[in-house]
């Protein structure tokens, strides 16, 4: 529960942090704001032709009662907008932080530097930081899906289907945002996408504390917008003080609390010296 709750206060640091520094906000609203208008888009034409999408992948529903047919394929285009809602909240952060990188790269740079110091980084073209970062968001994408996939068919399935696959596709979707929103730091201190999800995985209640609020605060329209800089800001202090942990941190991520965690891995435990490369020390 510690864990669960520190995420929940590095989600409100961050949103604090923005507001704080009113130019970083609206530094940071504007491509979340041009994600949103062509997320909408997408969404309200699937709306507009889901059940033309249900009659065409049901054809064998073609002779059935009309009753029970419309029922049938009335679910099926509801799961299929519901599941292309999911399928856009793992995917709205990757895709905003792909048109913004260079916004949150000086963004989470910056709420770093406001805390003392920050890793210089890797020193790389643009044109090749978005390629690693197309291919972490297509790595995390199809790790999502791995799970998104099953949980859309068990949504067929009645009264779990409505009821567990609601809240398990909700944490997937947390992890897998916060996975996404810590790349923005993890990447400058040079940590492959892959240790970011071991890291995380030792540390799961606390991604589902940042992340899980986010998916319910981005199902209402344009708060992703709103919320997104302060979550690439909390994100970086999260990142920041999971690193530090066998140093002390600030508390929400205290040494004592990492045992059998993120300190006990030895690419995020100062003490065994093998900090990743480009990582901060105080």
């Amino acid at each position: 529960m510690r864990d669960l709750a520190a995420g929940v206060r590095y989600l409100g640091r961050g949103q604090r942090w923005v507001l704080g520094h009113g130019r970083w906000f609206g530094f940071g609203l504007l491509p979340a704001l041009v994600t949103f208008v062509l997320y909408a888009a997408a969404l309200a034409a699937l709306a507009f032709w889901a059940d033309d999408v249900a009659a065409w992948a049901t054809p064998f529903a073609d002779g059935w009662d009309e009753t029970w047919r419309s029922i049938l394929r009335g679910l099926f285009a509801v799961l299929l907008w519901l599941g292309a809602l999911l399928l856009s909240v793992l995917t709205f952060t990757a895709v905003t932080l792909l048109v913004g990188d260079p916004f949150y790269e000086k963004l989470s740079e910056q709420v770093e530097e406001s805390e003392g110091d920050c890793p210089e980084g890797l020193d790389r073209p643009l044109w090749l930081e978005l390629w690693a970062s197309l291919c972490d968001s297509l790595y995390v994408l199809w790790r999502a899906l791995l799970f998104a996939v099953p949980l859309f068919f068990l949504g067929f399935v009645p009264v779990i289907g409505q009821t567990v696959v609601p809240a398990l596709g909700f944490c997937v979707s947390g992890f897998f945002l916060t996975l996404e929103l810590v790349s923005v730091a993890m990447q400058r201190r040079g940590i492959p996408v892959r240790e970011r999800l071991a890291i995380l995985r030792t540390r799961r209640a606390l991604a589902l504390g940042f992340g899980v609020p986010l998916v319910l605060a981005f199902l209402v329209p344009l708060v992703a917008v709103v919320l997104m800089p302060g979550a690439v800001a909390g994100a970086a202090l999260l990142v920041r003080d999971l690193m530090d942990a066998g140093t002390g941190g600030d508390g929400d991520v205290a040494a004592g609390e990492v045992q059998g965690g993120a300190a006990a891995d030895p690419r995020v435990n100062p003490a065994a010296g093998t900090r990743p490369p480009g990582g901060s020390s105080q």
